[in-house]
């Protein structure tokens, strides 16, 4: 009988690229398939591999080089059309670079996110990728007095196609759905993350928090529901390994109510009739004065909760609960100070949020007039 080492078998499993590699929850997914691709062909008990589908290889993508180690890195721009080259060896992309923050150009925003995802997608179908995976956001789903708490995943998307960053995921989830009819062959997944938070993320969202005083509507019952970046690249690896198919919500389990936010965060609201409150913001927007339009406030006033069934029927449980992720949030926006989703100082803060419609709107605006005075 032959003695000796036995050579380890070759993993079967796909290659997988990840955009958006360098930070974020791409850089926290690259290392976890990574990490994955690693221990392919070890054996778990009773013979059988670990849980989920092996990996083989990890190919990294972003404008610049990052530092997770175990990838294959391939320095690209997300929208150049010379993509396909690079994936002419993927099996599975997840599409994970997206721009978020309100401080960007809403057009140079849009560009990106947009003509980024069809760019991914044109490009894993030329090179014969079999699965392109987008990230968009529970945005879709719009935020409504009336909407279900929970939402299912199946639900209509209800978001307004219009300049905010809601209309973006709208717009990449026009391509989802007509990929596979544009490219016969090719199967997308949409994943749809809550309220993201963690080190980094800068949103509409995440700078409502950062307000002295919440806002609320008058006659509203809103409902929070968080997303930790390191859940949804948890997620993201469960439904890359695990074939989950869409759509696919990333969420905490349950949700927040105004009382529990306040107690959690320290801070009172202070409550407007909803024509006065989006009418406003509507108008400071138009004057550029406010860099998310009237329909982003309807995300922090109503309820767009979503329940993550597929994952949760795939075995996968967040690591964080909402009361535990909006305390990361309150610990990364510390110190900073935003009206309206404009980040300014203290004290113009504190007068923006005074009792009173008419005095929060002349606040707001002469705050936004004096931060942007002190920048010049």
């Amino acid at each position: 009988m032959a003695t000796g080492k036995v050579r380890p078998r070759r993993s079967k499993g796909p290659v997988v690229a990840v955009t958006g590699a360098a930070s974020g929850a791409g850089r926290l997914l690259a290392a976890r398939l990574a990490e994955r691709a690693a221990h392919a062909d070890e054996v778990g008990a009773g013979g059988r591999p670990p849980s989920g589908q092996r990996v083989r290889k990890v190919v990294a993508i972003d404008g610049h080089r990052g530092d997770v180690p175990g990838v294959t890195w391939r320095v690209v721009d997300i929208r150049d059309p010379l993509l396909s080259n690079r994936l002419s060896d993927v099996d599975v992309i997840v599409h994970a670079d997206l721009e978020y923050s309100p401080e960007l150009d809403p057009r140079e925003r849009r560009t990106h996110n947009v003509r980024g995802a069809q760019t991914v997608v044109t490009a894993a179908a030329a090179a014969r990728v079999r699965r392109v995976i987008l990230v968009t956001s529970a945005m879709v789903y719009g935020a409504g007095p009336d909407n279900e708490v929970p939402l299912n995943e199946d639900a209509p998307l209800l978001a307004e196609a219009n300049a905010s960053i809601a209309g973006d995921f709208l717009e990449i989830e026009d391509l989802a759905a007509s990929a596979p009819i544009t490219h016969p062959g090719l199967e997308v997944t949409v994943v749809r993350p809550a309220t993201l938070v963690g080190p980094g993320i800068d949103t509409v969202m995440t700078r409502h928090f950062e307000a002295p005083r919440l806002l609320s509507v008058k006659g509203s019952t809103p409902a929070w529901q968080f997303c930790h970046i390191e859940d949804l690249a948890a997620a993201l690896e469960v439904v890359v390994v695990s074939d989950v198919t869409g759509p696919v919500a990333v969420t905490c389990e349950g949700w927040l109510g105004s009382d529990e936010v306040s107690e959690i965060t320290g801070k009172r609201s202070f409550e407007l009739p909803a024509a006065v409150t989006f009418g406003m913001a509507q108008r400071l927007h138009r004057l550029g004065m406010t860099p998310a339009p009237a329909t982003d406030l309807h995300y922090v006033t109503y309820p767009w909760v979503v329940d993550a069934a597929r994952l949760r029927a795939a075995g996968w449980k967040p690591a964080y609960d909402n009361a535990t992720a909006l305390r990361v949030l309150m610990d990364e926006s510390a110190g900073r100070h935003a009206v309206v989703g404009r980040r300014v100082g203290g004290k113009e803060a504190t007068m923006a949020t005074a009792a009173g419609a008419t005095v929060a709107a002349i606040g707001a605006a002469a705050a936004i007039r004096r931060a942007r005075k002190r920048r010049r």
